[in-house]
């Protein structure tokens, strides 16, 4: 028998007309931060930099494709990384069937990492996407966003939490890049947007963290579902690449 509140069609109706309200509240806000998103000041940018792309070397001007806006998915893959972050590989799958979709709208998407081309090209390969993924080892591009960090300044960030033990998520997801905690964190998911106005390139934007959730296409699918996300205090430990999950468990 389930412990959760069962109630008859007429109360159920009723409480849903007020979590309705709620979320048409919730819907309007969703439209204000957007607009206050497309109102952030812009930063021009000065410094030049240089990303391997399976055509050649490329200039972050370049990266537009002959568009006016570009997004970047500053994607976890070190330098020491064997493969991807497994988060980023969820959020990865969501995008890769909107890119078209994006292109129509004068967009842009592009995935960037710290580790080599062919390395990132292989993984893409096994994961089964298309979109664009350069790589910015050699460029301070990552550095500069701050979604890189070098492996010295990283341990001393983190020395505090190796006092008190690695979380086992941490464990886990360095495990599963095939690296050690200092050069798993010393990449940070984010997600940076750019304008392209007269030749001169713009930052306006920038995320990461729990702000890149809107990426992550199945938690408002599960957040609709009876038990939401029901990860407790395992997030994001549940997560896995699509490829690695266990079948019998599906």
């Amino acid at each position: 028998m389930t412990e959760h509140a069962v109630v008859t069609r007429e109360e159920w109706l009723a409480a849903r007309a007020e979590l309705l309200r709620r979320e048409k509240e919730h819907t309007r806000m969703g439209d204000e931060l957007a607009r206050a998103r497309r109102e952030l000041p812009w930063v021009r940018i000065e410094r030049e930099y240089s990303f391997e792309a399976e055509g050649g070397a490329m200039t972050l001007a370049e990266l537009f494709d002959g568009r006016s806006q570009l997004l970047v998915y500053h994607f976890m893959f070190g330098p020491r990384y064997q493969a991807g972050c497994p988060v980023c590989s969820s959020s990865a799958d969501a995008v890769n069937g909107v890119i078209s979709h994006l292109n129509a709208r004068d967009v842009t998407m592009i995935y960037v990492s710290q580790a080599p081309l062919q390395q990132l090209l292989a993984y893409r390969r096994r994961m089964g996407w298309s979109f664009p993924w350069v790589s910015s080892a050699g460029s301070e591009f990552n550095f500069d966003f701050g979604f890189s960090h070098t492996e010295e300044q990283t341990r001393a960030a983190i020395a505090p939490m190796l006092e008190h033990g690695v979380p086992a998520v941490v464990e886990e997801l360095t495990s599963a890049t095939g690296t050690d905690v200092a050069g798993y964190l010393s990449q940070a998911p984010g997600f940076s947007a750019f304008a392209l106005d007269d030749g001169a390139v713009y930052h306006t934007y920038s995320t990461t963290a729990r702000g890149l959730e809107f990426l992550m296409g199945y938690y408002p699918i599960l957040d609709r579902a009876p038990r939401g996300r029901d990860e407790s205090d395992q997030s994001p430990g549940w997560l896995r690449r699509h490829d690695e999950y266990d079948l019998a468990q599906r």
